[in-house]
């Protein structure tokens, strides 16, 4: 009676069930319900129930602001009484799934309740897909009319569950061509890796007869220089909005003229994404930027023009400095980015051998040198490694410092000997206690560094639970003091923000006290009154907080902005000084990275303040990274005229290194 849709290129049949309105005996983003526990919630359709503790009304979401979230455990239940029965077989479920968790154990059906017993009707145990994008498409059917009753069966381990959005039970129809458009979101193209340029989406209606696309034509029109182009590409990731290279559509082509691709593409019902990608030369010019337009889709032997042809959005070009895989590493987190004295930029990241995950676990700090104004890096060097057993000694999280005076560049780190990362680390000072705060140091430009310098006890109170460093940047006092942003957990487990100082270039350090209570990962700056900014990731969520002090932290002021004048979804961001010269006149200019929302990651901006952050107009905010990422960011001047930003452009491993002309960012 029952059947399962059977997987196609190890995705699942992705039929959107967008058909006909009168076709639709059920759809539901679950926006009728308030979020919270799920026992029993009636709607027009009908009735959702569930045992106590089995499922609740969630936050997450695909589209909307709630979706239907099974909890973590041993075969629990969400299940849905319909209030009339179907009039007729050869209906489809479709939803959107997003399993919380890797860990196993793992399982997840579906059954239904028909002619008196319950059957199953999809077994999704090893087709749902972790992730936060809801990246599993469901399609179950066709269903028999006598259906009465849907139950939804997870286990998972606690803390976790699935999560399901965006439920339709439809009639198939036969399929027609809808729309075809274009999409751009504002993200770098990047050298050395194939990026996606151009979105067309086209959309079809109705599941039965499914119709093709057999021919794109495409333009590298709007580009700056047709020359920093490779190939020119493009790929078909059916109805996932996520690009992929799985999928190539006709062949690789040479960035000349209008470029036609033809192959044959069978369209499912919903939104089907095509996507222009570039490979890029090295030699692109990261001052430059690409752009690309569909001038024609070919649908069912009907060419259509797509609506229209081009966003009005070019990419910048940007290196993707680290990504998943390179030197053997899963994963690049923690941005730090410096420029010396002769002009070398040094990035610095954490090394995640063994995935994302914080301290503990297998972390070096990797460092890329840059002696060309970002354009090239060198291979990268570990430059904080804290011996075997490597599972048991990570070092990560660092902050990078260039001490303007000498030009030796510090780099501070912490260090978790076994489970001495955040969670993991207990009042005391000894490695066995607590997380050891760390430093090495450069003194011929980033070429060789020193051995790791254990400072804990200059600093640590031993009544700490923990002490670390920012991540990201520190500065140089005009007095020749050394600073690095730091943030402790006292007594009490709260975290705080703070500062650690050097007056002798290095062999003593001095912390300040915390300046507010449950904020980390601070940036720092020197005003030109010669008080010192603490720019904080506030824990609280909504905004930064931002406190200034006068007597080198051992007392903090709020400042007029704290809490109202830049948004954060709680997340690590960047503030620097950047002088500049314009028309003769000096300008002393805050910069200002993060992501520009309250909530999630997305939207990465560059904003700038030219009254000592006071005010950051909006006439000086750069939108840099629109799509979600893990979002932390820093940025260093690198001349009179560059600023340059390295930051976390994916959900997983992506570091990217882009620069911007500061008059791009100063639109007076």
């Amino acid at each position: 009676m029952y059947k399962t849709l059977t997987l196609l290129a190890v995705c699942f049949l992705m039929i959107c069930g967008c058909s006909n309105a009168s076709s639709k005996v059920l759809q539901t983003s679950f926006e009728e319900f308030k979020q919270g526990p799920l026992t029993q919630l009636k709607a027009d359709y009908g009735t959702w129930s569930a045992p106590a503790n089995n499922a609740t009304i969630d936050s997450h979401y695909k589209t909307g602001k709630n979706c239907l979230r099974i909890l973590g455990g041993t075969d629990n239940i969400a299940e849905l009484a319909l209030n009339s029965p179907l009039t007729k077989s050869g209906n489809y479920l479709t939803f959107w799934a997003e399993r919380w968790t890797s860990r196993s154990p793992f399982k997840f059906r579906i059954e239904a309740f028909a002619n008196g017993k319950w059957s199953e009707i999809y077994n999704g145990d090893q087709k749902i897909k972790t992730g936060r994008s809801f990246l599993s498409q469901v399609t179950v059917g066709p269903i028999d009319k006598s259906i009465k009753k849907l139950r939804f069966i997870a286990s998972a381990p606690e803390n976790s569950g699935l999560l399901i959005d965006d439920i339709t039970l439809t009639k198939p129809s036969p399929m027609t061509l809808k729309s075809v458009t274009t999409v751009q979101k504002v993200a770098p193209a990047m050298i050395g890796k194939t990026t996606p340029i151009l979105q067309i989406k086209v959309t079809a209606d109705g599941d039965l007869e499914p119709i093709d696309v057999s021919s794109i034509s495409v333009s590298t029109k709007g580009t700056d220089k047709t020359s920093d182009i490779d190939k020119v590409k493009l790929y078909y990731t059916g109805t996932r909005n996520a690009f992929s290279t799985n999928t190539q559509f006709g062949s690789s082509k040479s960035p000349t003229g209008n470029l036609t691709f033809t192959d044959t593409a069978k369209l499912q019902n919903g939104d089907n994404y095509f996507w222009v990608a570039y490979d890029l030369k090295p030699s692109a010019d990261l001052l430059r930027k690409v752009d690309a337009s569909c001038t024609s889709v070919t649908v069912a032997d009907k060419k259509t023009k797509p609506s229209p042809a081009s966003p009005p959005i070019k990419k910048r070009i940007a290196i993707a400095l680290r990504d998943s895989g390179d030197d053997g590493s899963r994963g690049y987190r923690i941005p730090g980015l410096a420029t010396t004295n002769k002009g070398t930029i040094i990035a610095v990241y954490d090394i995640r051998y063994n995935g994302m995950g914080d301290l503990p676990g297998h972390i070096d700090v990797g460092m890329s040198r840059s002696t060309d104004k970002g354009q090239t890096f060198e291979p990268m060097k570990v430059i904080m490694d804290m011996g075997e057993p490597h599972n048991t000694n990570g070092i990560g999280d660092p902050t990078v410092m260039v001490d303007k005076t000498t030009n030796t560049i510090w780099v501070a780190a912490v260090w978790s000997h076994g489970n001495r990362g955040w969670h993991g680390s207990r009042p005391g000072m000894t490695p066995d206690e607590t997380g050891q705060f760390m430093l090495v140091k450069s003194t011929d430009d980033g070429k060789t560094w020193s051995k790791p310098i254990n400072i804990t006890p200059q600093i640590k109170d031993p009544k700490w639970y923990y002490l670390l460093q920012g991540p990201g940047a520190g500065i140089t006092l005009r007095n020749g003091t050394i600073v690095f942003p730091a943030q402790f957990k006292d007594h009490e487990n709260m975290p705080h923000s703070t500062g650690i100082y050097s007056t002798d270039k290095g062999d003593t350090w001095t912390i300040g006290t915390g300046a507010k209570s449950n904020t980390t990962e601070a940036q720092v700056v020197e005003l030109n009154d010669g008080s010192l900014m603490l720019n904080m990731r506030d824990n609280r969520g909504g905004f930064r907080s931002v406190y200034t002090t006068k007597d080198m932290g051992k007392t903090w002021t709020a400042h007029q902005t704290t809490r109202s004048a830049l948004p954060e979804p709680v997340c690590m961001a960047s503030l620097i000084k950047f002088a500049s010269t314009k028309d003769g006149d000096n300008r002393d200019i805050l910069l200002f990275s993060n992501p520009n929302t309250k909530r999630g990651r997305t939207h990465i901006t560059i904003k700038a303040s030219t009254d000592q952050g006071n005010t950051w107009p909006e006439k000086h905010q750069k939108l840099i990274h629109e799509p979600g990422c893990a979002g932390y960011s820093c940025m260093t001047k690198i001349d009179e005229n560059t600023v340059g930003i390295l930051y976390e452009g994916g959900n997983t491993a992506l570091l990217i290194f882009e620069k911007f002309n500061i008059n791009e960012i100063l639109q007076d």
